[in-house]
C-alpha cells in the first residue's frame, strides 16, 4: 500500500507484539483484550497467535490493533526477528508471582533492540506485570518494576488477564502513546468503568 492510500483509509493499524516467557499469561492477556474472555486451561502458544481489535481513541479516531502473541519458547527461534520487525509497540509481559519471568525480560528486550538497531523509528515498549489478582503471592516488587521502566524508558502497566482489571486500559494507553495522544483522566476512568461493567456482567 502506498503512503497516499494509507492516508485515505479511515482506520489506522498498529502492530503490537506481546513478548515474554511461557505461562506469564500473554495469550490470556491478548484474548481478554480482543475477545473479552479468559480461558482457564493453560495451552502453550506454538509460534504465533494473532488478534485484531478495533478501539476508539479521542478525536473519534478508529484504530485497529493487530496483537501478535508470540510463543514463550520462541526466544531463540529464527522467526522471532520477523515477528518483531515493524511493530509500533512491544509489550514485555511477566508474571508478578514469578521472579524468573521478570529477569528473563532482559533477554526478550535485547532481541527487540537487535531487530531495531537499523531502524529509524523505535517501537514504544511497555512493561506489563500480569496476574495482579495474585497480589498476595507477588515476588517481583513494584519498585523493581518501576526501576526497569525508568532505566529503559518503558511505559508501566499492571493488569490481570483473569479478572480483566486494567487490560483494556493498558492497550488503550499504549495505542495513545504510540500516536502521541494524551488521554485525560475522564477518558481513562471511562474505559476503566467499561471494564468494571464487563466484570459485573460476566460473573
Amino acid at each position: 500500500m502506498s503512503d497516499s492510500e494509507e492516508e485515505e483509509s479511515p482506520d489506522r493499524q498498529l502492530k503490537l507484539v506481546v513478548l515474554g516467557d511461557g505461562t506469564t499469561g500473554k495469550t490470556s492477556l491478548a484474548t481478554r483484550f480482543a475477545q473479552e474472555t479468559f480461558g482457564k486451561q493453560y495451552k502453550q502458544t506454538i509460534g504465533l497467535d494473532f488478534f485484531l481489535k478495533r478501539i476508539l481513541l479521542p478525536g473519534n479516531l478508529n484504530i485497529t490493533l493487530q496483537v501478535w502473541d508470540v510463543g514463550g519458547q520462541t526466544i531463540g527461534g529464527k522467526m522471532l526477528d520477523k515477528y518483531i520487525y515493524g511493530a509500533q509497540g512491544i509489550l514485555l509481559v511477566y508474571d508478578i508471582t514469578n521472579g524468573q519471568s521478570f529477569e528473563n525480560l532482559e533477554d526478550w528486550y535485547n532481541v527487540v533492540k537487535k531487530v531495531n538497531e537499523e531502524s529509524e523509528t523505535q517501537p514504544l515498549v511497555a512493561l506489563v506485570g500480569n496476574k495482579i489478582d495474585l497480589e498476595h503471592m507477588r515476588t517481583v516488587k513494584a519498585d523493581k518494576h518501576q526501576r526497569f521502566c525508568q532505566e529503559n524508558n518503558f511505559s508501566s502497566h499492571f493488569v490481570s488477564a483473569k479478572t480483566g482489571d486494567s487490560v483494556f486500559l493498558c492497550f488503550q494507553r499504549i495505542a495513545a502513546d504510540i500516536l502521541g495522544i494524551k488521554l485525560n483522566k475522564a477518558e481513562l476512568e471511562q474505559s476503566q468503568g467499561e471494564v468494571e461493567q464487563l466484570n459485573l456482567n460476566c460473573c
